[in-house]
């Protein structure tokens, strides 16, 4: 079963303002600004009541983040024993239902509008601090080794390797359609996280290792929200740095940020540590101009503008498993190697190249920059700073991938969860496409108008990105990087051109009803 395409209407209007910001961007035109001053305190106080009296919410009783925790704790225990004990056919099964419908399609949307505040809950980090630090009423606990963690770890580089690699699992392997794998999966990653905490100190796992943290850390970046300081010059004044260090009723930050100095969401996990130990009540979430940090003042790396580009590739190669010329041609690339059985061997070889050839035309790009740039500025320092247009490029494209499965896939959720194990059900025949179309929270036309609104939006804000970090690299911009925008037009246009192509369902239909006994 497919899902249909976006119309040709607003695959034309996205095109038609994709040419017309890169028009202006070569012309030095000025474009639309996002505002990105700092907002002062008493604004804070006055704009983003909501947000204070959230966190004064968590400050005072901690029993609401504990709440939190258990029913996603709950639920993930539920996905172990539906994937292990329940029934194989994947669309009946709430632990393939809950994992790749529901969690995986709505976390990605969910950082747009609340950034990395899923990490505050994780049921993978709650289970290991139960098993590793457990707190008993008054008494903390700490069986954890408290080790360094080894100089090669201290990157993103281990959670790379291991995107790639669930990557593989899901589209390769086909862990997506089988309950028992996605729970073998699951449980694999709670041991990973439990084993990481009982031999490094801090949240070692959280920071260097978890592919979904670091998924989630990086696309914060482009979220209108954050944890800062109300005030800057109450963090340059404290000596004793308890967001850091904690204190003895409040954990460090488990990622090792120092509120005063913290200018991006990357590593920050919102679990408002920080929030709970400032004697000053000077921490807080807070709204600011989406992206911000992309544009502005996120700093590049090399591990993490890797990263980023790899995320763009695997963000693209997911829509392009999920074409209906996929199979077919991969098939047909099995036959000429000798491939047989899950083409496992075609299918990773179709994945190093969904990954070489756009880092290949970016890292091209990027010395053709270079070399139109009257600045000398070295390859690598130009490599990672323009790298973070790839951001808004995937995340956009995987927002509204993700939308259309969402939406479309989680009509019948509600009668799986009523028999989580999937037993005594079945299809209901040709009425299941019926149903889903007339059952969607949002219309389709609303699903393609939101669709076309998010690729205009990432495409803009990778304008935005482009002409402020290449400003201040190069000292200039228009036609000295044309080479950046062909890339962009390119990247946004595949995303496009997906898009309109009918795509296939991650699992098929939801929609059951019981076998007569």
């Amino acid at each position: 079963m497919t899902h249909p395409g976006l119309p040709e209407f607003w695959g034309m209007i996205v095109l038609g303002v994709m040419l017309v910001l890169s028009l202006l961007l070569v012309l030095n035109i000025k474009l639309p600004e996002i505002k990105t001053n700092k907002v002062k305190t008493s604004k804070v106080k006055n704009n983003y009541r909501i947000f204070i009296l959230l966190v004064s919410a968590f400050k005072q009783n901690r029993w609401i983040l504990m709440i939190l925790k258990l029913i996603t704790v709950t639920m993930f225990l539920l996905v172990i024993y539906a994937g292990l004990m329940g029934t194989p056919i994947p669309e009946r099964n709430v632990a393939t239902v809950m994992i790749w419908n529901i969690w995986w399609a709505g976390l990605i949307i969910s950082i747009f509008f609340l950034g990395s505040a899923w990490c505050a809950i994780c049921p993978w980090d709650t289970l290991a601090s139960w098993h590793v630090k457990p707190k008993l009423w008054l008494l903390k606990l700490n069986n954890s080794l408290e080790l360094t963690p080894p100089k090669w770890m201290r990157s993103v580089w281990p959670a790379l390797i291991m995107f790639i690699g669930l990557t593989w699992l899901e589209l390769g392997y086909g862990i997506t359609t089988s309950p028992y794998a996605t729970a073998l999966l699951s449980l694999v990653m709670v041991l990973m996280a439990v084993s990481f905490m009982a031999l490094y100190k801090n949240k070692a796992f959280c920071h260097y290792v978890c592919p979904v943290g670091r998924t989630i850390g990086f696309y914060s970046q482009l979220a209108p929200v954050e944890i800062r300081p109300l005030n800057q010059n109450t963090c340059d004044e404290c000596k004793t740095l308890e967001c850091f260090n904690g204190t003895d009723r409040v954990d460090a930050c488990p990622t090792q940020l120092v509120m005063g100095r913290l200018t991006q969401n990357t590593y920050c996990t919102s679990c408002g540590n920080c929030v709970q130990s400032c004697p000053d009540n000077n921490v807080s979430w807070r709204l600011r101009a989406p992206s911000q940090e992309a544009i502005e003042s996120a700093r590049p790396h090399w591990d993490e503008a890797w990263f980023m580009l790899v995320l763009l590739t695997l963000t693209s190669f997911h829509g392009i498993t999920m074409m209906e010329f996929w199979e077919e041609g991969l098939r047909g690339f099995a036959q000429v190697i000798g491939d047989s059985g899950q083409l496992l061997v075609s299918f990773t070889m179709g994945l190093i190249l969904s990954m070489l050839i756009p880092v290949s035309l970016y890292a091209l790009v990027v010395e053709l920059t270079r070399r139109l740039s009257k600045q000398k500025v070295e390859f690598k320092k130009l490599f990672t700073s323009l790298v973070f247009v790839s951001l808004p490029l995937a995340f956009s494209y995987h927002l509204a991938h993700n939308l259309n499965h969402m939406i479309r896939e989680s009509v019948g959720a509600s009668q799986v969860f009523l028999n989580p194990l999937g037993t005594s059900v079945t299809y209901s025949g040709v009425a299941d496409e019926l149903l889903i179309k007339n059952s969607m929270l949002l219309s389709e036309n609303t699903i393609f108008a939101l669709q076309a609104l998010l690729m205009i939006f990432g495409f803009w804000i990778a304008i935005k990105v482009l002409k402020r970090r290449s400003a201040l690299l190069l000292s200039q911009t228009g036609l000295n990087v044309l080479p950046v925008l062909l890339f962009m037009l390119a990247v946004n246009g595949f995303h496009l051109w997906m898009l309109m192509q009918p795509m296939v369902m991650r699992i098929g239909a939801l929609c059951v009803v019981p076998t007569a006994l």
